[in-house]
């Protein structure tokens, strides 16, 4: 099934995506609560929708994020992405990435739609895109193996971490971050695709091999294929649990993919900033086999508030 969740008359609902149409569920609820009462719950009340619900079609709705996440854990796991954003800085891709699926936790609360516009962030002069796809928890879990975690992976949806690329490089110099960087806007969606309509696309590695593609502004800049990131989903989940716990509507993007699935990859490869960072009025296109297709434009944003620089303490 692919589950949405999206405005329609002025009213938030949630429901199932069948033939360019969102089945509301009968009665209205988050799909976040949905998912937090179980795999059973969810896939009985997306039956239900189907065959009960007045359909509305997706070109009358505003698509949302598919949940609000209560956490989001960000990935690095295409090498292709870390080698090409290294040389940017005359440096190649540390030994210690090979060691773990290495991740930052971003911002839950900047989730968009799959077509809503992204402000710049204040203050940012180079704005970028980032392709990622990413895995939705389903059950709660604690030290598991990737066997385990398989069982726990609800589905998959598209995940675009803008990023400004300025205000990133300056606070990780200070041996923190991504912050600021990447904290005012996340897309999520356009919907979420269950793990059972993905399983055909599973390599013998056990890899979900599926093609990724972005546009900006119709012409086509990266593709790369999923199944060339370095750990799967159950390793990236079974990571996260080591000595904590994974909870329903838990995200794990999977990182930016390879050749070209963002500039800063491109920029470090070619010592240029070409294609040019992100301005208003750019359109950005991602697509993923199996999943679908989001598209944002952005637009302007705002002047940061001035504040003053560190009071030296000696």
């Amino acid at each position: 099934m692919k589950f949405a969740s999206f405005v329609h008359d002025g009213k938030r609902q949630s429901g199932v995506v069948a033939d360019d149409q969102l089945h509301p569920f009968e009665h209205p609820v988050d799909l976040l609560d949905l998912i937090v009462e179980g795999e059973e719950a969810l896939r009985g009340a997306g039956e239900r929708a189907l065959t009960a619900s007045l359909p509305v079609p997706l070109a009358d709705a505003r698509l949302l994020p598919p949940l609000q996440p209560p956490t989001v854990r960000d990935y690095m796991t295409f090498e292709s992405h870390v080698a090409g954003v290294a040389r940017g800085y005359g440096d190649t891709v540390p030994e210690e990435w090979y060691v773990a699926p290495a991740f930052y936790f971003t911002n839950p609360y900047a989730m968009i739609g799959a077509h809503d516009d992204v402000p710049v962030p204040p203050g940012c002069g180079r704005f970028d895109f980032e392709l990622e796809v990413a895995a939705v928890i389903d059950k709660a879990g604690r030290d598991l193996t990737p066997q385990q975690a398989r069982d726990h992976i609800l589905g998959y949806t598209i995940l675009n971490d803008w990023s400004a690329r300025d205000l990133q490089g300056r606070e990780m110099r200070v041996k923190l971050g991504p912050a600021k960087g990447k904290d005012t806007s996340t897309t999520l969606g356009p919907w979420l695709v269950t793990a059972d309509e993905l399983e055909p696309h599973r390599d013998a590695d056990g890899f979900l091999d599926l093609a990724l593609t972005v546009a900006v502004n119709g012409e086509t800049i990266g593709q790369d294929r999923l199944a060339n990131m370095a750990w799967t989903f159950e390793e990236m989940a079974a990571y996260a649990s080591r000595g904590t716990w994974i909870r329903p509507g838990d995200v794990l993007g999977s990182g930016t993919c390879g050749n070209g699935g963002c500039l800063a990859e491109l920029w470090g490869r070619g010592g240029v900033l070409e294609p040019p960072p992100l301005v208003p009025g750019d359109t950005v296109t991602m697509t993923v086999e199996g999943i679908g297709t989001i598209t944002n434009t952005v637009v302007e944003g705002v002047a940061p508030a001035p504040l003053p620089p560190a009071r030296r303490r000696r």
